[in-house]
């Protein structure tokens, strides 16, 4: 299908991507690597009037290790984050999973930040950061703010970015305990999950098992009162509403949480 029909603006620097987006209010959209929202717009799913192109601000490109945290800016392409010498020997979850969204040819074009401000539930970077505390900083008209992972996704497609905000860095605290373990069940290897789970020591998230990532709080409760992987694992779908889809049923999505998060706890722990 053919998008509606829209104005493209290319943005020079962050400070005139800002400038557009207040001059055009909610009728832009910013557009990163396009892997998420031009299929949207495809499908008439989202119909922005004007696309603010990031694309050439590269300045928002890099990982940097700053002491108790990783720096890592929203338009660093996914495969930068999975070749970053830094996050494999920092926060090798982050450098694995980026590793495994999509294609080469996704993964060259692709950034991390339009996949956190996507906010896609079935998409793996989100929970993977989830899991790991991480923090993003957004930038307005009236300057900059920090948001919690866990205060960032709101529902479906939603986040709690301000309309003309631009998201513009994520920080990574260095994980005190280095088990981790990233699983997910996909039809194809380049396809989005059907389910999938990311751990950093005790901490769990989920991907694709409701309209949010989610934190698996009652696994993660159940290791903090000293279950075993395996009896904390059975918990894994508490609290969660799994979609039911043509890949899979609501009944056959918890089910594979509890293997997936059986099989990431064994792995890292």
């Amino acid at each position: 299908m053919i998008p509606a029909t829209f104005t493209y603006k290319r943005a020079a620097s962050a400070e005139e991507a800002l400038d557009l987006a207040a001059e055009y209010g909610e009728d832009a959209k910013f557009l990163a690597g396009g892997h998420s929202l031009l299929p949207l717009m495809k499908l008439r799913l989202a119909a922005p009037e004007v696309l603010i192109d990031l694309g050439g601000l590269r300045d928002l490109s890099y990982v940097h290790d700053l002491g108790d945290h990783i720096a890592i800016g929203a338009l660093t392409r996914h495969h930068d984050v999975e070749h970053s010498d830094v996050l494999a020997s920092e926060i090798p979850l982050l450098a694995h999973a980026a590793g495994q969204v999509g294609d080469p040819q996704i993964r060259h074009r692709g950034t991390i930040g339009g996949s956190v401000a996507h906010a896609d539930p079935a998409s793996d970077l989100p929970a993977v950061l989830l899991a790991l505390d991480a923090t993003f900083t957004a930038r307005g008209g009236d300057g900059s703010r920090e948001i919690p992972a866990g205060e960032f996704f709101q529902s479906l497609f939603e986040t709690s970015l301000e309309p003309g905000e631009l998201l513009t860095e994520i920080r990574v605290p260095k994980p005190s305990d280095r088990a981790w373990s990233f699983q997910k069940f996909t039809q194809r290897a380049i396809d989005w999950a059907i389910v999938g789970v990311a751990v950093q020591g005790h901490s769990v998230a989920l991907v694709n098992m409701g309209p949010t990532p989610l934190r698996a709080t009652a696994v993660e409760q159940a290791l903090a009162a000293g279950a075993s992987p395996a009896d904390a694992a059975a918990h894994a779908a508490d609290g969660t509403s799994a979609p039911a889809d043509i890949r899979a049923s609501t009944a056959y999505r918890e089910h594979l949480a509890q293997v997936l998060t059986r099989r990431a706890l064994a792995e890292a722990h």
